[in-house]
């Protein structure tokens, strides 16, 4: 991993270390219950295109109680799918969305609080269909807590071999980053006493040393895609530059041709229909 790289994301965490508990993410979430063993619930979403029909992982049990739970109190009702990239996912869940006129701002909508992420990776990840957690990014967002109601439906594209490979290579990085950020947070009261004392070599020698770290504990657990990732994203698709980023916590099992009208309709700015497209009624099927 180049030092320089490394250096970016570092004074990033530096920055971000002074201001991360004023953010949304400290909010509590909802409690649950987990067990696994129970027969996985399918929620039907009934939209002005059609009815799709996802199916809710009990692996992912904050995000499948909470998402139960918005159904039951009809939040879901009459949102809009706000944001819709051909090629990539369609997302919906801002309850502001409901009553917005066609030049009003969307995407910030929900119900106050966020929820905890729950990867649960590989087994998981972003193949075309995948429901998965929307949430704000990793600037301000470092935990990666999922937004408490936005949801978005992967569509995704197809991939070559040799397109999987340059892209494992990346998540490879990705993961790099990932492990770089955590021992710089583990060790912020140490940073925080170089940058008062502005101990520039003293810094210097943390970044050469958490590096080291960091490619030592990559070298222990290496990625790799899974066969079932590989045979997923050349044969049917999906987006796997967000897998372990963003929590996917179900998939849809009827109406994915519902799923690609709404993708291939025409779109105006921050990427919302022109015609809009609404969540009718959502409601628990099974």
């Amino acid at each position: 991993m180049r030092k320089n790289i490394l250096l970016s994301i570092m004074m990033v965490a530096f920055t971000l270390m002074s201001c991360s508990a004023n953010t949304a993410n400290d909010k509590a979430s909802p409690t649950t219950t987990l067990n696994n063993n129970e027969k996985m619930t399918k929620v039907e979403l009934e939209t002005s295109l059609g009815n799709i029909v996802v199916e809710l992982y009990n692996e992912t049990p904050q995000h499948r109680d909470n998402f139960i739970k918005l159904v039951k109190t009809g939040y879901y009702d009459g949102v809009l799918f706000h944001r819709v990239i051909k090629d990539f996912m369609i997302q919906t869940g801002d309850g502001n969305s409901k009553t917005a006129g066609p030049d009003t701002g969307l995407g910030d909508g929900d119900p106050g609080y966020t929820i905890e992420a729950e990867f649960v990776y590989p087994k998981y990840f972003h193949k075309r269909g995948a429901l998965a957690a929307a949430r704000t990014g990793d600037q301000v967002n470092p935990e990666r807590r999922s937004s408490g109601s936005q949801f978005y439906i992967v569509t995704g594209k197809i991939y070559s071999s040799d397109e999987l490979k340059m892209m494992e290579e990346r998540l490879v990085n990705v993961k790099k980053q990932d492990i770089f950020r955590r021992l710089v947070t583990e060790n912020r009261a140490r940073v925080e006493e170089l940058q008062q004392s502005q101990d520039q070599a003293a810094l210097q020698a943390l970044q050469n040393e958490l590096i080291q770290q960091t490619e030592a504990e990559a070298a222990q657990h290496p990625f790799k895609l899974t066969d079932e990732q590989i045979n997923a994203y050349t044969s049917i698709g999906g987006t796997p530059h967000l897998d372990g980023q963003y929590t996917v916590f179900g998939e849809v099992v009827e109406g994915m041709d519902v799923v690609d009208k709404i993708q291939n309709t025409t779109t105006g700015r921050m990427d919302r229909p022109t015609v809009d497209i609404r969540i009718v009624k959502a409601r628990i099927v099974e």
